[in-house]
């Protein structure tokens, strides 16, 4: 089910009245329900699939459970193993399975030998990759002894298929979530209020921004050998503001809606394209998955507690598996290697200084007029990598960016080329003078004279320029 679709419409008021008619001093209850919601909502894409998170979930919570009362470290990392093996397993099989297979096909064919391997269609689970993620680290932080484990499967299952964060994060962490299925909830209308601008502002984010760039991303990338340099240009800047809004969007509807229910999700954008440098912009882009490669994989493999060139091939290997997280591609894996080798160019060379706070004041600082136009333009090449089909055709987009500064043919309407840079510029101007907050609709402290115009402002521009088409998230196929 998308949360741009006329069935989310209306199914989310009415498990939103449902939730809160049941009894709130038994939370229990609300979580059973809200787990036959989710089941409806992961369901109405493929009910199948949902033995997938069936059993996932219920290998972590076993493991849970048995690392409490189990001292030998043998059988400890016996039962870790068990759980990272299932999700790794499931994962690995539906994601990549035919990506390794093609991939040593192509292998043999280099090498002169003939190879004709046939492979399984296999359809990739929406939120695969998200719901695995998060409840493997529930079972390392149980392994660690950082968390308790859940005492009920029916709170541990609500904390892993809760709806709204369900099939494309923001990945939570276990420590933060699961104890707010343990306790009661109540219903705070300031709470909903709070909600409801996130939603609207990702809902306009998503089917008023991102929706309206797919055309004139999809012509440009798939008519790029023949265009000019300024058109290209065009369409990276296009496509770094779609995937912007339409995953963001996508993040601002979830931590909304579960507000709804009386659950606070952790942020997981902060404005990524007001960065200085790619060290701080990827504390502000896609901030759980970020965050959760650094704690489970960065500072497994020896983090900064080891010497200088083992701490830069930790970091470039981490960047590199976070590239084939996103899919399996080997665009992806170049796109992580092209972020991790300027990621640690830069830590060597300039050190990994924390982000200066931002005044919120209007006009950038000097620094900010320099550092800005810098790092976005470096973001813009990494994601011709992340949207072209092939490296081959990633290496030609760019090369015709660079070099094809004159002539070049257009076959993209020159109207459509403008609507396109008012919507990127205008959202981006938006965001900067809103980037004190935690998104552009956070009115709480404004007037209602003032906030409530603004809000049937932005109901209104979705009204008359939404795609109503129900173009799916681009990260339900990671």
């Amino acid at each position: 089910m998308l949360f741009n679709s006329f069935a989310f419409a209306i199914f989310l008021p009415i498990v939103f009245v449902t939730y809160w008619l049941l009894p709130q001093r038994t939370p229990r209850v609300q979580n059973a329900f809200l787990i036959a919601a989710s089941c409806l909502f992961y369901g109405w894409w493929d009910y199948r699939f949902l033995s997938l998170l069936f059993i996932s979930s219920y290998v972590d919570y076993t493991a849970g459970k048995w690392l409490e009362h189990q001292p030998n470290p043998k059988i400890r990392r016996w039962l870790l193993g068990a759980s990272l093996g299932t999700n790794l397993t499931i994962l690995g099989f539906f994601k990549y399975f035919g990506f390794f297979v093609h991939s040593f096909e192509q292998v043999l064919t280099h090498v002169g030998l003939h190879a004709d391997i046939k492979t399984l269609n296999i359809i990739l689970p929406v939120g695969l990759s998200f719901y695995t993620f998060q409840s493997m680290a529930y079972t390392i932080d149980v392994y660690r002894g950082h968390l308790k484990p859940a005492r009920n499967w029916i709170d541990f299952f609500a904390f892993v298929s809760f709806f709204p964060q369900l099939v494309a994060g923001p990945i939570q962490r276990a420590g933060h979530l699961l104890p707010q299925f343990q306790q009661s909830r109540e219903l705070r209308f300031s709470q909903v209020r709070r909600g409801a601008e996130q939603v609207l502002w990702g809902l306009f984010k998503k089917v008023v921004i991102a929706d309206n760039l797919a055309g004139p991303v999809e012509q440009i990338f798939a008519r790029h050998a023949t265009l000019g340099s300024a058109t290209l240009l065009c369409g990276t800047i296009f496509f770094a503001v779609q995937i912007y809004c339409d995953f963001s969007g996508y993040s601002d509807i979830a931590i909304g809606t579960a507000s709804f229910f009386g659950v606070t999700l952790t942020r997981n954008f902060a404005y990524p394209y007001f960065a200085c440098n790619l060290v701080e912009f990827w504390q502000r882009w896609h901030i759980s998955l970020s965050t959760w490669f650094r704690d489970y994989l960065y500072i497994p493999l020896g983090g900064n507690r080891v010497g200088l060139i083992r701490r830069q091939w930790n970091l470039l290997a981490t960047f590199v598996i976070s590239g084939l997280w996103h899919g399996a591609n080997w665009t992806f894996v170049a796109w992580g290697f092209f972020h991790g080798i300027l990621y640690v160019s830069y830590v060597v060379f300039r050190g990994k200084a924390s982000p200066k706070p931002d005044t919120g004041r209007l006009l950038p600082s000097l620094r900010q007029c320099i550092c800005l136009p810098l790092t976005f333009l470096t973001i813009l090449i990494s994601w011709v990598f992340f949207r072209a089909n092939s490296i081959g055709a990633a290496l030609s987009y760019l090369t015709g960016m660079a070099t094809r500064l004159t002539g070049g043919k257009s076959y993209i309407e020159t109207p459509i080329l403008i609507e396109a840079l008012i919507l990127s510029a205008g959202l981006l101007l938006i965001e900067w003078c809103r980037r004190t907050k935690s998104h552009a609709l956070e009115l709480g402290d404004i007037s209602r004279i003032i906030r409530w115009p603004l809000y049937y402002l932005v109901i209104g521009v979705i009204l008359w320029k939404g795609n109503f088409n129900y173009v799916p998230f681009i990260y339900f196929n990671f």
